[in-house]
């Protein structure tokens, strides 16, 4: 298996466990206390680590949400709350839900010392939350700190799979109606046409673009810790409850 398979093969468990504690309703309970609903808590949340901006800004970094209401969310808790402590709030729920979720499963030591070594080697400037994650505080318990972790570089491969979008001639809207089409109106779009055989290409190429991205962080990893991160993900899905 080559650095780029491997890229690959971690790409799901990062993605999946690293946004895991996004829609979990003890994140929503957080938000609430901290005196925000579900998307405004997202937005602030998520995007409080590029600082006090303007929200278009956080729409860029948010890449395949519609502008206009990354735009409002963002405005809207941004009368209630600072930005700083809606990040600090934020990773806070990511680390409880790792806290909850890896409860059981071995080898979090390990795991946690490989995604370091990772987060530490990337060198991007076109993945801004994943830059501005890197920079919070982390936890001293295994279980919250591999969350975290895990979170951080999901943001490093959101942000480059953005720029692999606009490489591959995709548009945002045309990515999610390929990738999750069901989540549409999640993400503020209302008027998706159906993936068709030639944004389904394109969205595969955008894909392989975004391993070829993510790949020179693993290069500080031998080939014996690449093998074994694969595996020690994939049983960390298999432990999460």
């Amino acid at each position: 298996m080559g650095i780029i398979d491997e890229v690959r093969a971690t790409a799901g468990p990062i993605v999946s466990l690293g946004g895991g504690f996004m829609l979990d309703g003890a994140t929503t309970e957080r938000g609430a206390t901290f005196g925000l609903d579900f998307g405004e808590y997202y937005a602030l949340g998520r995007g409080g680590v590029l600082g006090d901006v303007d929200a278009s800004v956080v729409a860029d970094a948010f890449v395949v949400f519609a502008p206009e209401v990354v735009t409002m969310m963002w405005n809207a808790a941004r009368l209630l709350r600072e930005p700083d402590a809606a990040a600090q709030s934020y990773s806070q729920a990511c680390q409880d839900w790792g806290r909850v979720h890896f409860a059981h499963a071995e080898n979090l030591d390990e795991i946690s010392s490989v995604l370091a070594k990772i987060v530490n080697a990337a060198t991007t400037t076109d993945a801004p939350l994943f830059s501005g994650w890197r920079t919070l505080p982390l936890p001293s318990d295994a279980p919250a700190l591999v969350a975290q972790q895990l979170h951080v570089l999901r943001e490093l491969r959101g942000g480059l799979h953005g720029v692999a979008l606009k490489a591959a001639g995709l548009t945002p809207l045309e990515a999610v109606m390929v990738h999750s089409p069901a989540m549409a109106p999640m993400f503020g779009w209302a008027d998706g046409e159906p993936a068709t055989e030639a944004t389904k290409a394109a969205h595969a190429k955008a894909e392989q673009i975004t391993d070829e991205l993510v790949a020179p962080a693993y290069e500080v990893l031998d080939e014996a810790e690449r093998a074994r991160l694969v595996v020690l993900l994939n049983d960390l899905v298999a432990a999460t409850t």
